[in-house]
C-alpha cells in the first residue's frame, strides 16, 4: 500500500501536508516529491517509472497556474492520479477547470481547491477496495466521524 504525493513547487508544501496527513491516519505509506512537468520533464518521467516498479497504487498530484502537473502524469501511467488544484491565481479556479477538464481517455480524479487532505482519502477508498485491514479503518473512521459531528451538532437553540 504506498501512494505517492508529487507537486510542482516547494512552496505548495504547506497546502499538499493534508494528503500526507490523511495517509498517516490510516497508516499509509507515501513518498513526496517536488517535481515539475515543465521545468524538469525527464526527471518527473524517470520518477514515475520508479513508482510504478516499486510498487506505488495511486498518485496524488497538485498543481497551480497552470496546473499541467496531474494531467501530464496521467498521460504517463496507468496508476489512478488524483489532482489537487492549488490557489495560485484567479482563486484557484483556474487550476481546477485546467485538472478536472481532461480530454477523453485520460482522466484525473479531481479534489477541491487547496483540499490535499481529500486527496488523500479518497487514496485511502481507492486503496480500501484492494486491503481489507484499510477498508476496516475506513468504516470506523467514518463511523467515529459521524459520532463526533452528532455531539457537537444536532439540534441547537438560536
Amino acid at each position: 500500500m504506498k501512494v505517492a504525493i508529487i507537486f510542482g513547487s516547494k512552496s505548495d508544501t504547506e497546502k499538499m501536508n493534508g494528503a500526507a496527513k490523511a495517509l498517516k491516519e490510516f497508516g499509509v505509506e507515501y513518498k513526496a516529491f517536488v517535481l515539475s512537468a515543465h521545468r524538469v520533464p525527464e526527471a518527473l518521467t524517470a520518477t514515475l517509472n520508479t513508482l510504478e516498479k516499486d510498487g506505488f497504487e495511486v498518485i496524488i498530484a497538485g498543481a497551480g497556474l497552470a496546473a499541467h502537473l496531474p494531467g501530464v502524469i496521467a498521460s504517463q501511467t496507468i496508476l489512478p492520479v488524483i489532482g489537487v488544484p492549488i490557489n495560485g491565481a484567479l482563486e484557484g479556479v483556474d487550476s481546477l477547470y485546467s485538472i478536472v477538464q481532461m480530454p477523453k481517455s485520460i482522466p484525473v480524479a479531481t479534489v477541491g481547491i487547496d483540499n490535499s487532505y481529500n486527496a488523500g482519502v479518497l487514496a485511502v477508498e481507492m486503496l480500501a477496495i484492494k486491503y481489507s485491514e484499510l477498508k476496516e479503518r475506513l468504516v470506523t473512521f467514518r463511523t467515529e466521524m459521524k459520532k463526533t459531528f452528532l455531539e457537537n451538532n444536532g439540534e441547537i437553540e438560536l
